[in-house]
């Protein structure tokens, strides 16, 4: 039987770039990074407030990373998105969709990350949590 999620995996290409976007931009804590025995370049990153990690992973023996519309996001909780949009966008990272109210007072948007990976931004309303 399952017992938890443990982490995700992303393959990107730019593996350093990919780590700054979640390290500064993102503003999550690297955990741990090594290679594994097949040559993968791995890096985890873990949330405030959760156990589950994002591992990020460069193999180029793969091929290229390739990443269409719509395949897959990411969704972060944020205390307040018009603050977090201002600071990404002040990196180079600005909304890509939303912001989209939400009928509870919250709020919804999405940021690209590099290589086309989506994440979805959170800003929950009165009486969710």
């Amino acid at each position: 039987m399952i017992k938890k999620l443990l982490h995700t995996r992303y393959r990107v290409t730019d593996l350093e770039k990919t780590v700054a976007f979640y390290r500064d931009v993102l503003g999550l804590e690297e955990t741990r990074r090594h290679t594994s025995g097949r040559g993968s370049q791995l890096v985890f990153f873990k949330a405030p407030g959760s156990e589950e990690e994002i591992e990020i992973c460069k193999y180029d023996q793969s091929g290229p990373v390739v990443v269409g519309p719509d395949l897959t996001h990411l969704a972060f909780e944020v205390d307040d998105l018009a603050k977090f949009a201002k600071e990404t966008a002040a990196k180079g990272y600005p909304l890509s969709d939303g912001p989209h109210a939400l009928g509870d007072g919250g709020a919804i948007a999405f940021i690209d990350a590099p290589e086309g990976y989506e994440i979805e931004l959170i800003q929950r309303g009165r009486g969710t949590g």
